[in-house]
């Protein structure tokens, strides 16, 4: 009895082990990603002024969402169907997903540069410049992606290094001339030296040509993940432009001033599939039982630790604020109650998202999505058009939390039908 009850304990402690690796190499990523886009964000707000950061930002939150539409298309099929060890099926599909990547950048860039061109202005020169380097953004991404599915989250890591050192030379530079688009510029062209390394690293070429056959194969999943992060970046980025057209473009940069704030969070939220997917399908092909016991975990403690950060930064003196985020401070600082809220409902949502995902539930995830894109809009140009920047802060908090409860309830059905008949969306090898 002694023997058998050691035999089945070594397996669990070891596959404990790796899940706590994983997770560990995840987190130092996530680290890792936080550290850079904090430190570009503080420094264009010191560098630039309250005015010229809200433009800066315009820019992000538009980089946000062809993030999201290459996600959709590329990688969120593959870290749903294609997470496990590297083999000959991964590096195939792998090189599909990334030249996929590669070919959303280049084809929304193209939009971007040609629009930015159109514009001019102050705001032109800076969507001319993000539509030069989509590129290399979204390729760096794709790879992040592709490592994490692999469970290889040591090398995630070592490609956001590599994009942070990069970034500090092309920052400095960047300064010196002193202008939006040089900073978009070198933020991208740090990226595409980190999507260069991740070629080195996987020893596997994007596959452009292929990029069509991935969509036709995937298009059950992917189409309607394209629909649910657009939705989701998309509804950020109207809120952005509605802030700056009811209120005016300084308070676009005060909200995005409280989010660098918290920073370290809302990293790891809009990165979050690069570990909790992978690791709920995991769970879900070993331990359908737990999955979720696995997701109530994640989404609790995200949530439960944004609000201690927020309650953190409640307590930092005005000098220090000032110091790190320049004229932005003061604006972006009323704003931290009601961000750090809504960081803790999103935080809380996506434990139930991630269960979704590897469930391949895409209907209901769409549902969700859509429902909480529309109440995000709704609250946040509600709210800014009756009382500024804060009433747009609170009004995005409580469509968060309210799109959080709907997505639980969904993951919550879901199981119900998945102890039923089991879906076939989660590769089994």
């Amino acid at each position: 009895m002694t023997t058998e009850g050691e035999t089945t304990r070594a397996p669990a402690g070891s596959a404990r082990r790796a899940l706590v690796g994983r997770l560990s190499w995840g987190l130092a990523d996530q680290a890792a990603s936080s550290v850079s886009n904090f430190a570009v964000g503080l420094y264009v707000a010191r560098s630039l002024g309250v005015t010229a950061f809200g433009v800066f930002s315009l820019a992000w939150v538009t980089y946000g969402v062809v993030l999201n539409v290459s996600r959709g298309l590329a990688t969120d099929p593959l870290t749903v169907r294609f997470s496990g060890p590297p083999g000959t099926a991964w590096r195939a599909a792998v090189g599909r997903s990334t030249g996929t990547a590669l070919c959303v950048g280049a084809v929304l860039g193209a939009v971007s540069l040609a629009a930015g061109l159109g514009l001019g202005g102050h705001v032109g020169p800076a969507f001319a410049a993000l539509g030069v380097m989509l590129p290399g953004l979204l390729l760096q991404d794709a790879w992040r992606y592709s490592f994490f599915a692999a469970g290889s989250g040591r090398k995630a890591f070592l490609n956001d290094v590599v994009w942070g050192v990069a970034l500090i030379p092309a920052m400095v530079v960047a300064a010196r001339v002193g202008s939006v688009a040089a900073f978009v510029l070198a933020w991208g062209a740090s990226a595409t030296v980190a999507a260069g390394y991740g070629c080195v690293q996987s020893g596997i070429r994007p596959r452009v040509a292929e990029a069509r056959g991935w969509l036709r194969e995937q298009r059950d999943l992917g189409y309607r993940y394209l629909v649910e992060n657009v939705s989701l970046s998309g509804a950020s980025q109207l809120r952005a432009y509605g802030v700056g057209v009811i209120v005016g473009v300084s308070a676009v940069g005060a909200v995005r001033g409280a989010e660098l704030l918290m920073g370290p969070f809302l990293a790891v939220l809009m990165g979050l599939s690069l570990v909790t997917v992978p690791e709920a399908a995991r769970v879900l092909r070993k331990a359908p039982h737990r999955l979720a016991r696995f997701c109530l975990l994640l989404g609790g403690g995200q949530a439960a630790g944004s609000l201690l950060w927020g309650a953190a930064l409640l307590l930092i003196p005005g000098r220090l604020g000032e110091l790190a985020l320049g004229d932005v401070w003061h604006s972006a600082s009323q704003l931290i109650v009601p961000i750090s809220l809504g960081v803790a409902g999103a935080g809380l949502g996506t434990g139930a998202a991630a269960g979704l995902r590897a469930l391949g539930a895409a209907r209901r995830s769409l549902r969700c999505q859509l429902f909480a894109s529309v109440c995000y809009v709704g609250g946040g140009l509600g709210g800014a058009a009756a009382a500024g920047a804060v009433g747009s802060a609170w009004g995005a908090a409580a469509a968060t939390v309210s799109g959080s409860a709907v997505w639980w309830l969904q993951l919550r059905s879901a199981l119900r039908e998945h102890a039923q008949e089991p879906i076939r969306e989660v590769r089994t090898s």
